[in-house]
């Protein structure tokens, strides 16, 4: 069941693959914030899909984040997500992320609540 304060965790290792230069989002052998967000996404979704019915998943629809240190390659980063609210099928979570050294990154993001089949139905019209 889908209750607020249902908490949620992601870790990975900063390797040439998330950095800043390899993604394409800065010129420096650091984490990029693109896959901090995608981290932030991966803590949040999976700490609620198992309180979710059959057939459905949350896709992510908004972000907040301000990423206050450079992690390097080589350091752990964590995410934490905390699910805040529940409003109908939009659900709201705040987070911090870090590494080793302590908080590199913080903000809310929110994913709402769809049924699969439908959601990627209408995706597909797309290409009509």
């Amino acid at each position: 069941m889908l209750k607020e304060g249902i908490s949620g965790e992601a870790t990975t290792c900063v390797s040439t693959e998330n950095t800043a230069v390899t993604m394409g989002s800065g010129t420096l052998p650091v984490f990029a914030t693109p896959a901090m967000v995608a981290l932030v996404e991966k803590a949040a979704w999976s700490s609620v899909a198992g309180e979710l019915e059959d057939g459905q998943s949350t896709v992510g629809i908004s972000m907040t984040l301000s990423h206050e240190s450079a992690t390097p390659v080589g350091l752990k980063v964590t995410v934490k997500t905390t699910l805040t609210a529940i409003d109908r099928r939009k659900l709201t979570f705040s987070w911090e992320a870090s590494d080793e050294a302590g908080i590199i990154g913080r903000g809310t993001h929110e994913r709402f609540i769809v049924t699969d089949e439908k959601f990627v139905a209408k995706a597909e019209r797309k290409k009509s």
